[in-house]
């Protein structure tokens, strides 16, 4: 680096080759690293300016500028920004920062990386989430006093990135004119993200785990490292309950308090309304201009991405637009997810664009340089419908479910109705109200919870892994118990299920249930999932039990998220229990199936039943669990049943 922090030119082939070598150590396909071909100029970087924040604390940011030579452009430039907590500089692992950030710097953009405070080589403390909102819209303001900018910033990000993103914009950062989100931006992260339905994601714990790790404070520290590298998580995802101070979490302190602050704030109160996580709070400061809200079926921010476009896109004048896939968080370059494969056309570059930076450079390109490329008359939401394949068994070993993207002019989908669908006492599912009264009994023993058989699951190596699979037991699920078990015959688990269907049925859009519920114990956790139930074929001979989406209510929240109450045990109790939304259709031969349950671990935190504070209980007891299902409690979930477009509703 010479004397003024200016590097060189970057030699874009030996970085091209180093970016394809890391690909393949980590086993990560290259299809996940393609972008567009660099552009006319050369690229300088300044590399790690500390850039200092209102409180003095400097962050360190690589600047990416357009270079004839070693020396930048004279001029000023549109701005890209990413701010990231996985180290600005490194090359394929979560944002493949250097490579996408020079190729657009090629292109005339000015590109800034941001490592968010405490992380990579910025100074402060780390707590999760909660300082990106501040942080953010000082790094907007330095951008906008640079001689190299010219006003108009774009910001983008993945999952974390995403996150801080949407937390600059709701503080209202100055020169934002067009954003791009992909697989977060907590629209309300007590209702996906860090907690759902009261209870707490345990993902949160597998993350800090692995962040600790990587922390600067530990990897800085040769004893602490080698002392939390012999931590088994696995043994303490056996060992309940915990406490701060003896958590997998102890040997990182400040990791351990901010997860424990957030396990503990059971109740949705000031905690929960924080800048950087509650964007539903501020949405009237978020900033007006052309966004993207991009996710997936299997991804935990489905929710996130449906409400930020619903609530944004009537509240501001610029264009908001939707994408919503059929992958696991992030993985847009794969056409599966889990053990279920939906066919060529399932990934990005089936059928969006060629490839992810693509798609976000388009919209740039677009709002940011005034290119009129056609992005203005694209559809406003686009999602992959799954569902209509072979069902056969793929090459790769996967269930063949197949599936198509479909423009929309709107979500939810104007033409789509709820039909309540009513458990009935003998397992059955379907339109028709029961008559008789009617009940049926579970047991939850948290000491054998039921276990997490994918879902919207990420960051949870190596306890978890979401995605689609047959809902069966086996060694690749924590917490299973006898291998090749199906869920539906766990003494935890109700299934109720339509007969073969006549003919197919189109399920899209968010998905609720109406429970009337008694338990023997002060508080117990209810879930429902949704599955597509395959008949017997060659391939497989029992069926297979495709899930599609999952939800979860804490009982104490039943009527009020700051308000928490225990139940009377005995007392039969109205609840209503969410799930993320999805889009399926359910081929004629199939089944719906809808899954009560008491647990989903290690997906949520186990409820031990006994009323106890969160984060903080000490005592485990057994729930016996009564679902009631009659005319006058009439259990039921509400699909949202999509007819074919043009066809008559």
């Amino acid at each position: 680096m010479t004397p003024s922090g200016l590097s060189r030119p970057i030699d874009r082939r030996t970085l091209g080759l180093r970016f394809l070598q890391l690909a393949a150590a980590l086993a990560v396909p290259t299809a996940a690293f393609a972008m567009p071909a660099d552009g006319p100029h050369q690229v300088v970087v300044r590399r790690d300016v500390m850039v200092a924040m209102r409180d003095k604390v400097r962050l360190a940011t690589d600047v990416y500028l357009p270079a004839d030579g070693d020396q930048p452009l004279a001029g000023r430039f549109p701005v890209i920004l990413e701010r990231t907590p996985y180290g600005k500089s490194q090359e394929g692992t979560r944002h493949a920062s250097a490579a996408v950030a020079h190729m657009l710097a090629s292109h005339g953009y000015a590109v800034v990386f941001q490592d968010v405070r405490g992380r990579g080589g910025s100074e402060g403390d780390y707590v999760k989430y909660l300082s990106d909102g501040d942080d953010g819209f000082d790094c907007c303001a330095w951008i906008l006093a640079q001689p190299w900018s010219d006003g108009r910033i774009g910001a983008q990000g993945l999952s974390y990135g995403a996150h801080t993103t949407a937390a600059l914009a709701s503080a209202g950062a100055p020169g934002i004119k067009a954003l791009f989100l992909d697989s977060g931006g907590f629209a309300n992260a007590f209702q996906g993200g860090i907690r759902q339905g009261g209870a707490f994601e345990l993902k949160q714990v597998t993350w800090a785990f692995n962040a600790a790790l990587e922390s600067p404070q530990v990897r800085g520290d040769p004893a602490r490292l080698a002392a939390l590298q012999t931590v088994d998580l696995k043994a303490w995802f056996k060992r309940w309950p915990w406490t701060r101070g003896n958590s997998p979490l102890s040997g990182a302190p400040d990791y351990e308090a901010y997860v424990f602050d957030q396990w503990e704030h059971g109740a949705f109160d000031g905690f929960w309304k924080q800048l950087g996580i509650y964007a539903e709070g501020f949405y009237d400061r978020f900033s007006d201009a052309p966004m993207v809200w991009m996710s997936s079926w299997y991804d935990p921010y489905p929710r996130t991405a449906t409400q930020n476009y619903v609530e944004l896109s009537r509240r501001k004048r610029s264009p908001v637009r939707l994408i919503l896939g059929p992958w696991t968080h992030g993985n847009n370059h794969q056409s599966f997810a889990g053990d279920v494969d939906f066919g060529p056309s399932a990934t990005l570059a089936g059928n969006l664009a060629p490839d992810l930076v693509t798609l976000r450079k388009r919209w740039f390109d677009h709002h940011l340089k005034g290119e009129m490329n056609g992005v203005d008359a694209e559809p406003k939401v686009r999602i992959f419908v799954m569902g209509g394949g072979s069902g056969r068994k793929t090459a790769e070993g996967r269930l063949d479910h197949g599936g198509r993207w479909r423009a929309e002019a709107d979500w939810p989908l104007p033409r789509a109705f709820a039909v309540p669908y009513y458990l009935q006492p003998d397992g059955g599912l379907g339109p028709a109200a029961p008559h008789a009264d009617g009940a049926r009994s579970l047991t939850y023993d948290p000491r054998h919870p039921t276990p997490s058989i994918g879902g919207t699951i990420t960051s949870g190596q190596p306890i978890m892994v979401g995605g689609a699979f047959d809902q069966r037991e086996g060694p690749a699920f924590f917490g299973s118990e006898v291998d090749g078990r199906p869920l539906s015959e766990r003494p935890d688990v109700l299934s109720f299920q339509t007969a073969p269907l006549a003919e197919d049925v189109e399920v899209t859009g968010p998905i609720e249930a109406e429970l009337w519920l008694a338990s023997d114990c002060p508080d117990t956790d209810v879930t429902i999932k949704l599955v597509d139930v395959y008949p017997p074929s060659a391939d497989y001979p029992h069926g297979y039990a495709m899930n599609l989406t999952d939800g979860i209510l804490r009982c104490r929240y039943r009527d009020s998220w700051e308000h928490p109450q225990l139940m009377t045990p005995g007392q039969v109790y109205r609840l209503r229990v969410e799930a993320f939304p999805t889009s399926n259709l359910f081929k004629a031969g199939h089944r719906i199936r809808l899954d009560i349950g008491a647990s989903n671990f290690p997906h949520f935190d186990l409820n031990p039943n006994t009323g106890e504070p969160e984060g903080r209980w000490r005592q485990m007891r057994t729930a016996a669990n009564t679902l009631h299902m009659s005319a006058t409690r009439p259990s039921h979930v509400r699909l949202p049943i999509a007819p074919q477009p043009g066809a008559e509703s």
